[in-house]
């Protein structure tokens, strides 16, 4: 059921991958969605050395025996990073699906190539998904307006971007951004996309790595609690309403500069609310998909019943539509 481009190229069971999300997608997470039949993905810079990285793909790999891939980011960040080793361990330890983000990955994929590597860039514009193209990405994963994280700064929904998306390109591509359930699925399908990226939605299963607090705050947000900042920064990001990014919004209508904001910006904030369960106090990247976390299932559950209500919604409701 459901046999895309995708599920064939990467050799997993359904068309949907967990999204590489910072401090979140880590063993316990990535192998419980690769064993579900999706495909699991390590954020690499969510360790602070190639080591951690590398003993992270180890315990993976003792958890699964599915494929998995890692996410590699790059954006500019406060510490130097070295992306050069964080490559030569995703290399050496012979993982095959990369996921690329922030700036095109140009001058890797040659590398990745020699390796026998499947790209996935994602992109929130049409240009940038026509570039990943010409470089020689496999797939690209669109983000629309209403993911977690960075949008862009174009502001154009899923809706409307997945198809000028599939349009504009040869090359396969991934719904990102809104989606969280088997509705979703359906839709992407019917859109043009080959499967779908889940974050959100992931965050709130039992094996996402979060503190209660965080997965009781989703299950009572809607659709209306996210807002945008750094927007004064040319950095858009879309996070959980809360206190902290009210006041970094304030500040940034008042003209703070990025000195000014930085300190209110570390993903080490983001970090320590995971553990302690502080909800008031970071950033917290959530798109409004949470308006459709209505309980904290496993992500076994989860991944089953996407692919039940999307199975439904085909054989009953659209053929029952269409005489």
């Amino acid at each position: 059921m459901f046999k895309t481009v995708l599920t064939e190229r990467l050799n997993i069971q359904y068309p949907i991958i967990q999204g590489g999300m910072m401090w979140i997608s880590r063993a316990e997470l990535v192998s419980s969605v690769s064993n579900a039949g999706g495909l699991g993905i390590i954020t690499a810079l969510s360790f602070d050395t190639p080591e951690k990285l590398a003993g992270e793909i180890d315990k993976t790999k003792s958890l699964t025996d599915k494929p998995f891939g890692v996410n590699l980011t790059f954006l500019p960040t406060l510490r130097p990073i070295n992306y050069d080793v964080y490559i030569d361990v995703i290399i050496e330890k012979g993982i095959k699906i990369i996921e690329t983000a922030g700036r095109n990955p140009e001058n890797y994929m040659q590398k990745f190539k020699d390796n026998g590597i499947t790209v996935i860039h994602k992109c929130t514009s049409v240009r940038h998904a026509l570039k990943a193209e010409k470089i020689g990405c496999d797939f690209v994963s669109i983000d629309g307006f209403e993911c977690a994280g960075h949008p862009g700064e174009d502001d154009v929904t899923s809706l409307i971007l997945i198809p000028r998306a599939k349009d504009e390109l040869k090359i396969p591509i991934i719904a990102s951004g809104g989606f969280a359930d088997g509705r979703g699925l359906v839709a992407a399908l019917a859109l043009g996309a080959e499967g779908i990226n889940l974050g959100t939605r992931f965050v709130g299963t039992v094996e996402a790595p979060v503190h209660e607090n965080i997965k009781k705050r989703l299950l009572e947000a809607k659709e209306t609690d996210t807002m945008l900042v750094e927007r004064s920064l040319k950095n858009t990001v879309r996070v959980l309403r809360n206190a902290h990014a009210e006041k970094i919004l304030e500040m940034e209508n008042n003209g703070a500069t990025l000195q000014e904001l930085a300190p209110l910006l570390s993903g080490l904030r983001g970090l320590k609310a995971i553990q302690t369960g502080e909800t008031e106090d970071s950033l917290f990247a959530c798109g409004q998909a949470v308006g459709l976390v209505y309980d904290i299932p496993t992500v076994g559950e989860l991944v089953s019943r996407i692919v039940k209500e999307a199975k439904e919604i085909v054989e009953n409701r659209l053929k029952n539509i269409v005489s």
